[in-house]
């Protein structure tokens, strides 16, 4: 099953079981790590808070990226699948288990006679 995917509009809950995340620019491609920095090393002084035209420190990185076009994807898995998850793996892997007995029963009857 594939995961849930959402923009930054979008909430993921503390509980849900995160894949991955990417930042991406307005245009859909993926910003790296090293980029998402030298923006951020020349916002430092509006995100430090205080002093003429900076931005409050409870504004946030997240929301400084945002407003300045970049959107945070998330790929996820809802907590509400835990258990369904946890039964089809388990259900197989047992599945897998008495075909392996089942073969080794037969192979061992069949060498012994």
């Amino acid at each position: 099953m594939p995961g849930s995917t959402r923009g930054s509009s979008g909430s993921v809950s503390d509980a849900a079981w995160i894949l991955s995340q990417q930042w991406q620019t307005r245009v859909g491609r993926p910003v790296s790590e090293s980029a998402l920095g030298q923006v951020l090393q020349r916002a430092a002084p509006q995100l430090g808070g205080g002093g003429k035209g900076g931005i409050p420190q409870a504004y946030g990185v997240t929301q400084y990226l945002m407003q300045h076009g970049y959107t945070l994807w998330t790929t996820y898995q809802p907590a509400s699948r835990f258990w369904p998850f946890q039964w089809i793996e388990g259900g197989w892997l047992l599945a897998l288990s008495v075909l392996l007995i089942a073969v080794t029963v037969w192979l061992v009857r069949r060498r012994i006679a």
